[in-house]
C-alpha cells in the first residue's frame, strides 16, 4: 500500500473533517497514519490486520479504565474501507520533548502490574508475520534469503516456546521502544497498541537491549532504562533466544518494502546477511 492508495481508502472511509488530500501523512509502514484537527486516522495494509485493529481499540478502553497513560479512541469501532482496516483516535498534544528510555520503563512497569483484560490478549506473535513480510517483497529480495529466514523463523518459535521466564508471564506492549511513547504536556503515554498481547514480560524488555546492541542505542540510555525497570534482561539465559527471534522478524519486516523502495533493499542486504555471518557486531539501521 502507497501513499495515494492510503489516500483513496481515507478518502472513501470519510472520518475527517476535511479533505483526505489534506491530511498530513505522518507514518507509512503496515498502517498508513494520518492526521487532520484533532483527529488521527489509521488505515492498514489489508484485511488481515481487521482482527488486530479491534483488539487495539479494546485495549486502548482497557488502558483507559485502567488508568495506564496511552493513546484513546475517536470512535469505538474499527471499519474495514475498501478492504483496509480503518481506526480513528484523538491526536495527542503536540510534544514538549522526545521521549527517553525511562519514560518508557516506568510504562512498561505500569503495563506489567495489570492482570489479564477481560477480553482476550494472543500471544506475542512476534514471528507471526515474517510469512506475510516475505511474500509481499515477492522477487525484489532473494529467493534464498526468504527460505533462510523461514528456516531461522521455524527453529527460533521453537526455541521460544521452551523457554523459562523469570518474570510471570502477563499483558505486554510488544513493540516496547521510546518511538512508541508520547511526552506531551500531561506526561508520557503509550501509542501504537496494535501489538498488545499476553506472553513473556521479557518481550518488551529484549526489545530495548537489541537497540543498544544492534542500532546503537546510547549504552548510557540503556543503563538508565533497567535502574528505571528494575531489571536488566540480558541477565536472563533466554535473553538470546528473544533475541534471535525478534532479529529475525526485523530483518524479514524490512523485506515488504523492498519491492518499492531501493533503502529498503539496501537495509535487507545489510541485515540478512549479518545473520548468515552470524555478525552481532553489524549496526542496522532504523527503517
Amino acid at each position: 500500500m502507497d501513499e495515494a492508495r492510503a489516500r483513496d481508502v481515507l478518502a472513501a472511509a470519510d472520518v475527517l473533517p476535511g479533505a483526505a488530500r489534506d491530511a498530513q501523512l505522518l507514518a507509512l509502514g503496515e498502517n498508513a497514519v494520518f492526521a487532520a484537527g484533532d483527529l488521527v486516522v489509521k488505515v492498514g495494509r489489508d484485511a488481515e490486520l481487521l482482527d488486530r485493529a479491534r483488539r487495539e481499540l479494546d485495549v486502548a478502553l482497557w488502558l483507559a479504565e485502567s488508568g495506564v497513560p496511552a493513546v484513546r479512541a475517536a470512535q469505538p469501532e474499527a471499519r474495514l474501507v475498501d478492504g483496509h482496516p480503518v481506526t480513528v483516535w484523538h491526536r495527542l498534544a503536540d510534544s514538549v520533548r522526545p521521549a527517553d528510555a525511562r519514560d518508557l520503563a516506568e510504562l512498561l512497569r505500569l503495563v506489567h502490574a495489570l492482570p489479564a483484560p477481560s477480553f482476550g490478549l494472543p500471544p506475542r506473535e512476534l514471528l507471526g508475520g515474517v510469512e506475510r513480510w516475505l511474500r509481499l517483497a515477492g522477487d525484489a529480495i532473494d529467493p534464498a534469503d526468504a527460505a533462510y529466514l523461514r528456516e531461522r523463523r521455524d527453529g527460533f518459535a521453537v526455541a521460544a516456546a521452551a523457554l523459562t521466564p523469570r518474570l510471570a508471564p502477563g499483558p505486554i506492549h510488544g513493540d516496547a521502544l521510546p518511538r512508541n511513547v508520547h511526552v506531551g504536556p500531561d506526561g508520557p503515554v503509550l501509542v501504537d497498541l496494535e501489538t498488545f498481547s499476553s506472553d513473556l514480560r521479557e518481550h518488551d524488555l529484549v526489545v530495548m537491549a537489541l537497540s543498544r546492541d544492534r542500532y546503537a542505542y546510547p549504552a548510557p540510555a540503556y543503563d538508565s532504562f533497567v535502574e528505571a525497570y528494575g531489571w536488566d534482561v540480558r541477565e536472563w539465559d533466554g535473553c538470546g533466544v528473544l533475541r534471535g527471534a525478534r532479529e529475525t522478524a526485523s530483518c524479514a519486516w524490512v523485506a515488504q518494502h523492498a519491492p518499492s523502495n531501493p533503502e529498503a533493499r539496501v537495509e535487507f542486504r545489510r541485515r540478512v546477511g549479518s545473520l548468515r555471518d552470524g555478525d552481532e557486531t553489524v549496526r542496522w539501521y532504523p527503517f
